[in-house]
């Protein structure tokens, strides 16, 4: 079935921004404007479709349509601006020369092992200085990106691996890899106490009805499933893999919490001093230590690690000295 017909000809708006130009077929009679869009241009999300229709950058037979209802009846020429201006939309973020510890790099993404302490992108109080802000230094072109190509986050007191969209199209399609959840993501997560074994977390999270800064188990929060196994037991810590199936707001860190096993360091959602080692840690031991994905452009798997950074690495070897210690006590 022919679905639709492109125009050759290159279009511009009144930006001199290229459009993209395209007929609806007649089998699209009746659809949503949005829906027919979402399947004639399938590198970029309905959501960002729907976005593009409400601004005002989609015309439908030269007339602008803000309204991804509106119902089509074949035959007729969209015409699409794509909002490549990422920095009107992202407040004019300045380009910031932060290192960045970058594993791999091509084309069409970024993967970066971010530190503990760099927060990911600009906003509570923290305008500048943000893994957003170092991305438009190293890569300027990410200017063009919704969020400079950012597809999730990790909180500022988490280590490890995230994946960065160079491109629109590479952005959609891995936001389609977490939204069908066959994007991989293991963390390395230290929990206070002794777990006694593997297992998994379906508990719905939402943001916590009194404290506004932390999220919880709650009814009517969106779904969450983290699956954690044991790999080390330690004195009176333990030493977890924890694998997301969603990706929802301080996931793992409510999770733990709920299970009665918060993270050591997390005083947000820990705020029960641990004796020796594990108490001196200044962070929730939380590492985003595996990712991954089908690479958006060549579709074949692509798999990263990133190391225990060194301070998660020390705390390790002192708890396990600190136990050493106890057995030889004995």
């Amino acid at each position: 079935m022919r679905v639709g017909f492109w125009e050759n000809n290159e279009v511009s708006d009144y930006t001199g921004q290229a459009m993209q130009r395209v007929q609806v077929d007649t089998s699209f009679s009746g659809a949503r404007l949005d829906v027919a869009l979402a399947q004639l241009l399938p590198e970029h999300s309905r959501a960002r479709l729907q976005a593009w229709l409400r601004a005002g950058r989609v015309q439908v037979d030269g007339v602008a349509v803000r309204s991804p209802s509106m119902r089509v009846l074949g035959g007729e020429w969209v015409q699409v601006c794509p909002d490549e201006d990422a920095r009107a939309r992202e407040g004019e973020h300045a380009p910031e020369a932060i290192a960045l510890d970058v594993l791999y790099e091509d084309e069409a993404l970024l993967v970066i092992n971010k530190p503990a302490g760099l927060v990911v992108h600009p906003g509570n109080g923290n305008w500048t200085g943000t893994m957003l802000n170092a991305l438009l230094h190293h890569a300027p072109e990410l200017a063009g990106v919704a969020r400079a190509g950012i597809v999730h986050r990790l909180d500022k007191d988490t280590s490890g691996l995230l994946v960065v969209a160079r491109t629109l199209t590479a952005q959609t399609a891995l936001v389609r890899q977490l939204q069908a959840r066959t994007m991989g993501r293991h963390y390395l997560a230290l929990a206070a106490g002794v777990v006694r074994q593997s297992g998994t977390v379906c508990a719905r999270i939402g943001r916590h009805p009194v404290q506004r800064t932390k999220m919880a188990v709650t009814q009517n929060g969106r779904e969450a499933v983290t699956h954690y196994t044991v790999r080390e037991r330690l004195r009176a810590t333990t030493l977890l893999e924890c694998r997301l199936e969603t990706g929802r707001t301080h996931q793992i860190r409510v999770h733990m919490a709920h299970l009665g096993h918060p993270l050591v360091g997390d005083a947000l959602y820990n705020p029960r001093r641990l004796p020796g080692a594990a108490g001196a840690f200044g962070r929730q031991a939380l590492h985003a230590w595996q990712l991954h994905l089908q690479h958006p452009l060549r579709h074949e798997p692509m798999q990263w690690q990133a190391p225990l950074p060194e301070d998660f690495s020390r705390l390790l070897a002192a708890l396990r000295e600190e136990e050493h210690d106890d057995k030889r006590a004995v």
